[in-house]
């Protein structure tokens, strides 16, 4: 029997198992989606251990999480249109987890019905969705003291950490080639790696402040209703945790503002659609003016300009290093993926005037 069927079985140990399959396009986690009797599904993980050391700190925030979100409905402090996290199926033995026998972490989640996800954004409409589901998710959490929240994965969003390691694996690099591409990455980074510093220095003067964060904001984790069209649901949560909201903003920007997708074979059709932006940004502010301060909005152009730079580090990092971090299909496709972001990095550096017009346009209103 399959180890994910057995696991599956420790959730719903009373339900008939009809079909297991992977789910989703994850890069870290392995995911799959459970149909059991009467065509009912949840979704089952397994947690990647080297990425996430103590997963058990991720179930954690997610009760923290889901409880603070739950005291803003009772006290009529929630946003009039919500989301809906995912709920957790406890475990046999009453735990809202599972470790198989070889020490894996498995959990257990609802799948929300009559959703999908998209890996482009297609009209503005969508655009903006998003911008008003990650605000909502903002504004929900932006009360809860971050001293009650891990950090599930230390160093996450550290951008003067990914360049020390950057420095190490450029030092003593796993691979044996050195490419025209990986000449142009190491060269990009040679050229642009003081954009590390930004928001880090910006905290430490205390311009930017310590708050929740969702941590992984890329577009595929917005569920949007096949009925409505509107946003639902923010799932993976897995990093959720104290941050700057600034790397919630960019990384949103970055994977939905950039029509070509995550991983476009042709690097030209790589760029920062502004409209997008514009929609996005709108609908995000309309929903947390109350509480950004002007340094807050001082800094969305940095952000938008350091996130895509960060993963394309992470990225070219990880293929120095020998492809041990994200998932791949094939030899190079990290370089591939880095060389996309920078891309993307330098298509918003082209249009730094632009963007910061419109971010002044907004913020000023």
């Amino acid at each position: 029997m399959p180890l994910e069927q057995v696991i599956a079985g420790q959730f719903l140990p009373d339900a008939k198992i009809s079909a297991i399959r992977p789910h989703g396009h994850g890069l870290i986690n392995d995911t799959f989606i459970v149909t059991v009797d009467r065509n009912r599904q949840f979704i089952l993980q397994r947690i990647n251990r080297h990425v996430f050391p103590h997963p058990e700190r991720i179930m954690e925030n997610l009760r923290v999480l889901s409880g603070h979100i739950r005291q803003r409905a009772t006290t009529g402090n929630a946003s009039t249109r919500t989301l809906r996290l995912p709920g957790i199926l406890p475990a046999r033995d009453d735990r809202d987890f599972a470790i198989d026998a070889e020490g894996g972490f498995w959990r257990a989640q609802e799948f929300i019905e009559h959703t999908r996800t998209l890996d482009t954004i297609r009209d503005i409409d969508q655009a903006g969705e998003v911008g008003s589901a990650l605000g909502r998710f903002h504004d929900l959490i932006h009360d809860l003291d971050p001293a009650r929240l891990h950090r599930t994965l230390p160093g996450f969003h550290d951008a003067p950490g990914y360049f020390a390691n950057f420095l190490r694996a450029s030092a003593r690099p796993r691979v044996t080639a050195a490419s025209g591409e990986l000449v142009r990455a190491l060269s990009f980074v040679e050229t642009r790696w003081s954009l590390t510093r930004a928001l880090e220095q910006a905290q430490r003067e205390g311009k930017l402040v310590t708050r929740p964060i969702h941590g992984d904001t890329k577009l595929n984790n917005f569920l949007f209703d096949t009925r409505t069209g509107k946003v639902v649901s923010l799932i993976d949560l897995d990093t959720v945790q104290p941050g700057l909201i600034h790397y919630d903003i960019g990384d949103c920007l970055r994977s939905c503002a950039n029509p070509a997708g995550e991983s476009p074979q042709n690097l030209d059709a790589v760029r920062f659609d502004l409209d997008i932006a514009r929609a996005l940004l709108k609908n995000y502010l309309s929903e947390t003016r109350h509480f950004l301060t002007r340094h807050d909005c001082e800094y969305l152009y940095e952000a938008i300009r350091l996130v895509p730079f960060e993963l394309g580090l992470r990225f070219l990092t990880d293929h120095l290093e020998g492809d041990h971090y994200f998932k791949t299909d094939r030899p190079g496709q990290n370089l591939h993926r880095a060389l996309v972001q920078f891309r993307l990095t330098a298509g918003i550096e082209a249009g730094e005037r632009d963007l910061k017009g419109l971010i002044a346009g907004l913020t000023s209103k």
